[in-house]
This record gives C-alpha cells, sequence and structure tokens, in this order.
C-alpha cells in the first residue's frame, strides 16, 4: 500500500491540492496510492495519542501507516522547518512497525523561493533516525501559487518534468 501524506493540518492548503495532484497524476501512472490529509488527524491527538497511548479515533490511522509499504510526504514550509504536527504525527505512530525499514519520497513545497528546502533535510534526519528510506530524489517547489492553475494542476513546463520524473523513480522504488 502507497499512502500520500498531505504534512499540515492547515485547511484548504496548497500542500493538499499538491498531494491531490500526485494521487491524481500516479493513478494515471497505475499506482493507486491512498491520501491522508493531516487535517484528518484526531483534534484532541496530544492529550490522547502521544507517550504509548491509543485512542480509538486514531486506531483507523495507525492501522492505515501500519499497512503502508510506501510514503509521499508533501511538506509545506513552516518557519524554517517541516510543520510541527507532522513531528505529532510520527511521534503518536507506532514503533517500529509504521515506518521502520519502509520507504518514502519527499516533496516539499513554499509561497517563498526556496521550496521548503531546510525542511525537507530536517525530516529527512527524522527519516533515517526512524530507518525509513527516502528515495533520493527530493523535490522542492517554490512559489507553489505560481505553480498551479485555478483546479490545483502544475502547469510550469521544468516542475512538470521533475515530478513526472519524481514520480517514474518512485514508482519503481
Amino acid at each position: 500500500m502507497v499512502t500520500i501524506i498531505a504534512s499540515t493540518n492547515r485547511p484548504g492548503s496548497s500542500t493538499l491540492k499538491l498531494a491531490s495532484y500526485y494521487q491524481k497524476q500516479l493513478a494515471e501512472k497505475g499506482l493507486e496510492t491512498t491520501l491522508f490529509p493531516l487535517t484528518d488527524l484526531p483534534a484532541n491527538l496530544i492529550q490522547t495519542d502521544l507517550y504509548g497511548k491509543r485512542s480509538e479515533e486514531f486506531k483507523p490511522v495507525q492501522e492505515l501507516i501500519t499497512n503502508t509499504d510506501k510514503f509521499l510526504f508533501i511538506i509545506p514550509e513552516y518557519n524554517g522547518s517541516f510543520p510541527g504536527v507532522l513531528k505529532v504525527f510520527v511521534d503518536a505512530c507506532s514503533f517500529p512497525e509504521s515506518f521502520y525499514d519502509k520507504k518514502a519520497a519527499l516533496v516539499g513545497l513554499s509561497s517563498g523561493k526556496y521550496g521548503n528546502i531546510r525542511g525537507v533535510d530536517h525530516f529527512t534526519g527524522v527519516c533515517h533516525y526512524l530507518n525509513l528510506h527516502v528515495m533520493p530524489l527530493k523535490l522542492h517547489i517554490a512559489s507553489i501559487r505560481s505553480e498551479m492553475d485555478a483546479d490545483g494542476n502544475l502547469i510550469k513546463e521544468d516542475t512538470l518534468r521533475y515530478t513526472n520524473e519524481q514520480m517514474d523513480k518512485f514508482i519503481r522504488f
């Protein structure tokens, strides 16, 4: 199973639009995926699902993550790194069955000009600690609002080329 993680809990985010775009494009290439936006996390996650506790609301999330073999993380830039909710999500998931010896691809995005380079590097370190194998080709999409049309499709030729290359490699990864 392949799961795409839209790595923010911000409603209506560009992250979710980009994750949906990846899901649609991967389906056209023959890879079925599940999209999990962090907006779907239980609202009381911090109180109920850290430090070995498990709520009924988080059980389906944990089952999804445990059954996933490959992840695609779409990661927006928050204060020069990745969103705190992504770290809380990773911390809430059971170790080692959630991520250990599984595979991941990473895509950074930002409204600014660097495409979350630093945040993707930071999250790569977390992945390595979890023994989650990261695909070497990581993308950084800057100025995301100018990269997408009103329907959430990427429109710039070079970005389309790089995202297609990453998707093809992810399928084979």
